[in-house]
């Protein structure tokens, strides 16, 4: 059995938000995990953002309606982030469906629950009310700023934002800009929940969910998540049931898809997925900025490892390896490391062993200190 991690989970209500767009949410709840004793000064705290579909839970025991903690393997006592010595934060993200303010939340105007009226956002915004939580809860500075996927866009932004508020950033799986193969799959995800009839542009609160449109777009994610040796050496053509002969018939990988499919629709909202693929579309550090170059001289002196994954065909690794090298030019103390699986974009939330292996060495060369086991 795993050792248990004592956990806090809170929330800090925001009076308002304003948005990159110039719109202003009121009333904005940012709901977070806490996992260790933080210093009165931030300097063991280490901010960990999740990615699409996670939530706040990094490690702990798994609740109804929510995904299974993910980082379990990572957050805890002798871990890579050992709550020991070091203090995680972890905010759910606006947008999300898991209690902070999102589409789902109410609008103060109407009364109803905010639908497609909602704000469009961004990484930035969400990154904003992530900082200004952490603010209010008595900690501007922190030791450091940890994601994957979404998340580690969320850890680029917070640094560039704001580089006096932390020294060392880890980025998994997660390039500097989302590039146009990326942007489409997202796009071909919102379109098949568009298309299903129960969508009713997103006014489907109270009546059913659009939930066959939610699935095929898990569907079609998980294919990007994985890699083909991933598929082919666990079913190659496996059958699950039936005859193929006739529609009755299903491969293993069907199987799988329609699982995870299904899995999604029970404890996400079709809403939050649409707003939050298109904050990740417009994900780009560079963006008003003169370039990702000039951005990330923000970073002068500080720690970036930035960890792409071998058979990651939604972020490849040369995306990755991308803003290593431009970090390294802008003067940034920039690394890269990379992990070996054929998992797919997924690695960095199954190959604990690797992603262990490369914080530890992240935390000594950049001088975190961390309890020895």
């Amino acid at each position: 059995m795993p050792e248990r991690t004592d956990e806090v989970i809170g929330f800090v209500d925001l009076p308002t938000l304003e948005l990159e767009s110039g719109r202003v949410l009121e009333n904005v709840r940012q709901v977070y995990s806490r996992y260790g004793t933080p210093k009165p000064d931030g300097s063991n705290i280490v901010v960990i953002c999740h990615a699409l579909t996670g939530s706040h839970r990094v490690a702990g025991e798994p609740l109804a309606g929510q995904p299974q903690p993910w980082w379990e393997a990572v957050v805890g006592r002798h871990k890579a982030i050992d709550t020991d010595s070091l203090c995680v934060y972890c905010f759910n993200m606006i947008g999300s469906p898991y209690g902070s303010t999102s589409p789902l939340s109410v609008d103060p105007a109407t009364g109803q629950p905010w639908g497609m009226d909602f704000p469009l956002f961004s990484v930035r915004d969400i990154v904003n009310a992530e900082k200004a939580a952490l603010d209010r809860l008595g900690f501007p500075r922190i030791g450091a700023i940890v994601g994957g996927s979404l998340g580690g866009m969320q850890a680029l932004e917070w640094a560039i934002l704001y580089p006096d508020a932390v020294d060392r950033i880890v980025v998994i799986g997660a390039p500097a800009h989302l590039y146009p193969q990326a942007i489409a799959f997202n796009e071909v995800q919102r379109q098949a929940i568009f298309a299903d009839p129960n969508w009713k542009n997103g006014r489907y609160q109270g009546g059913p969910v659009p939930a066959k449109g939610l699935a095929m777009a898990r569907m079609l994610a998980m294919i990007t998540y994985k890699s083909e040796n991933c598929f082919t050496q666990r079913w190659m053509r496996e059958v699950k049931n039936g005859d193929l002969g006739d529609w009755s018939g299903q491969f293993q990988v069907e199987s799988y898809l329609h699982h995870h499919g299904e899995e999604l629709v029970r404890r996400f909202d079709a809403g939050c997925y649409v707003y939050l693929t298109r904050a990740m579309d417009r994900h780009d550090i560079g963006a008003g900025r003169g370039g990702a170059e000039a951005a990330l001289k923000r970073l002068a002196g500080k720690f970036l490892l930035a960890v792409g994954i071998s058979s990651d065909m939604l972020f490849p690794t040369w995306q990755v390896e991308e803003l290593a090298d431009l970090a390294e030019k802008a003067g940034v103390n920039a690394s890269y490391d990379e992990i070996e699986s054929d998992e797919g974009h997924d690695a960095f939330l199954l190959d604990f062993d690797q992603v262990d292996d490369a914080l530890r060495a992240f935390w000594e060369r950049s001088g975190l200190t961390v309890r020895t086991c």
